[in-house]
């Protein structure tokens, strides 16, 4: 039964009026410093929402696999280090056209294709992940303004994203300059996020905070206004890079940002926690999380990405567990 409720919300995903053309997307709309000045987060309530999000609401057994299942759809398969190469982005593409095993896919009564969300790189390796996903309606998501830091020159960050959108990637991951959220300069954050939306053009864009150096959860809820404000079609926690990065107080509370601009608004801006979400529980953590806080549709890839790398290892593993009631060695995994 959890299978026909997997497979009702993957049809619900593709009925959804989902925001694919430019002219469906997130609008710009003017700042409103008022919005942004009148913020307050209560951080011990936050703290105490989150410590018991997980326990709320638990997903077992075949409920457990179908949730693991959506999750798949929702991954953003990144590589993002220094020593790749055109093979290890073609073997993650290959990957990402097949995240599950099709015979584990047979065991589990699923008879349709699954992937993945998209596939995460850097600049250099755009075309060959274009390339290698021909055909497959995966999109490729690029990091782009100087990621992770976001120090380069303004100029510099324009001609990346325009080359990256060039290159084929339909997806762009910008990162904002902490700097403006430290010092509370938000018109200089709003016109740095705006200009990198124009530069997108047809392109989605994804902006990263970095909360890990924002200071505080006030910081992180500001910021997130500003961002979506500025033409965001997504919000995102992290570049990975950080000392610390997705957590689900600090996502909880960019969950709540995106909830009020819906409400304020009508417009739905989607969310991408990024950078240390590893295991299959924790996949399922930012599942409840958009269940109990957006609702259903925002566990849908068009609203809600998980930026990752060795996730899938994890949940490959407890799919197989749940289907033959054992774990497979490492070894056997693709990205292992």
């Amino acid at each position: 039964m959890a299978f026909v409720v997997w497979r009702t919300m993957v049809t619900t995903s593709i009925s959804t009026n989902i925001q694919t053309s430019h002219s469906d997307r997130v609008p710009i709309l003017p700042l409103d410093l008022s919005a942004v000045e009148e913020v307050k987060v209560n951080r011990s309530a936050v703290e105490r929402r989150a410590a018991t999000m997980n326990t709320r609401r638990t997903v077992k057994k075949e409920w457990q696999a179908a949730w693991l299942l959506q999750a798949v759809r929702t991954i953003d398969l990144t590589t993002l280090s220094g020593d790749d190469t055109p093979g290890t982005v073609k073997r993650l593409c290959a990957k990402a056209r097949q995240p599950i095993r099709s015979e584990l896919l047979t065991k589990l009564g699923l008879n349709h294709s699954l992937t993945t969300g998209a596939v995460c790189v850097y600049h250099e390796m755009v075309s060959t992940a274009v390339e290698a996903l021909e055909g497959s309606n995966i999109p490729v998501a690029a990091v782009s303004t100087g990621f992770p830091a976001g120090l380069n020159p303004f100029k510099q960050k324009i001609q990346e994203i325009e080359a990256s959108v060039k290159a084929g990637a339909s997806e762009i991951d910008i990162v904002i300059s902490r700097q403006h959220v430290l010092t509370q300069n938000w018109q200089a954050l709003y016109d740095e996020v705006k200009a990198f939306r124009e530069a997108c053009g047809p392109a989605h864009m994804k902006s990263i905070l970095a909360t890990g150096e924002l200071g505080t959860l006030k910081n992180v809820m500001r910021a997130s206004y500003v961002c979506m404000q500025a033409g965001s079609d997504f919000i995102k926690t992290s570049t990975g890079k950080e000392p610390v990065n997705a957590t689900i107080p600090v996502s909880l509370v960019m969950v709540r940002a995106i909830r009020d601009y819906f409400e304020q608004t009508g417009y739905k801006v989607g969310f991408k926690p990024a950078g240390g979400v590893r295991t299959a529980k924790q996949s399922l953590d930012w599942l409840i999380l958009m269940k109990e806080e957006l609702g259903e549709e925002w566990m849908q890839p068009h609203l809600f990405r998980i930026g990752a790398s060795a996730l899938l290892n994890d949940i490959e593993r407890q799919l197989e567990h749940f289907a033959y009631g054992r774990y497979a060695s490492m070894q056997y995994q693709a990205l292992g």
